[in-house]
């Protein structure tokens, strides 16, 4: 009897042990595996690096494909002469239209509004353009005149008001401040003088100095 309650107590161990290792285990999931950062970059950066490409990463400038831009330099008959900065890639019909738009009566008739821009050019609009070719008004690479084509300069003491105005930068009244002057001066002696006439800076002396003469 005794060697046969012994049996049966190992037998029963034998059997709860048996269950126990047989029985359903919970599994963890296995852990995701992150890119080891560069040596002396930050892991948080790293991380960013791997997860999605840079999203600027081929986007274009404010500019366009190349993001930059162009300045010009627009003068003549337009309402807000100046330096305009623009889009690489503009034409000139942009530069006049961030210059206000051309002066009604202007003749535009040799300006190429399709023509593209480049950086640093001045665009004369309405100069005289001479019998050599490009008008003296489109100083600068790539300048552009558009206007009358007059064969010389025009005289300070003999022209009239509107040959005055068809200058670049000179209205109707500047015009009439030329001719008031030589009348009160009796005349010009030389183009410098076109400095004293009211209404003409330097800048627009530097435009009409080499369209004038005495």
């Amino acid at each position: 009897m005794a060697a046969l309650t012994v049996l049966l107590v190992v037998a029963a161990v034998f059997a709860v042990q048996h269950f126990w290792a047989g029985r359903t285990q919970s599994v963890r999931a296995p852990e995701v595996v992150r890119a080891a950062a560069p040596f002396g970059e930050p892991a948080g950066q790293a991380k960013q690096q791997g997860a999605a490409p840079d999203a600027s990463a081929g986007s274009p400038g404010p500019f366009g494909a190349a993001g930059t831009a162009i300045v010009v330099d627009v003068s003549g008959k337009v309402r807000s002469p100046g330096l305009q900065r623009l889009p690489s890639g503009s034409r000139v019909e942009d530069a006049l239209r961030a210059a206000g738009g051309v002066r009604p009566g202007t003749n535009t008739e040799g300006l190429n509004r399709a023509r593209l821009l480049m950086d640093g050019e001045q665009i004369v609009v309405g100069a005289p353009v001479f019998a050599g070719g490009s008008g003296a008004g489109a100083a600068g690479t790539g300048g552009t005149v558009g206007g009358a084509a007059p064969a010389a300069p025009v005289s300070l003491n003999t022209a009239t008001v509107e040959q005055l105005d068809d200058l670049p930068g000179v209205g109707p009244v500047l015009a009439q401040h030329i001719v008031d002057y030589r009348t009160q001066n009796g005349g010009f002696r030389s183009v410098d003088e076109l400095r004293e006439v009211n209404g003409i800076g330097d800048r627009r002396f530097a435009d009409l100095r080499n369209l004038v003469r005495p």
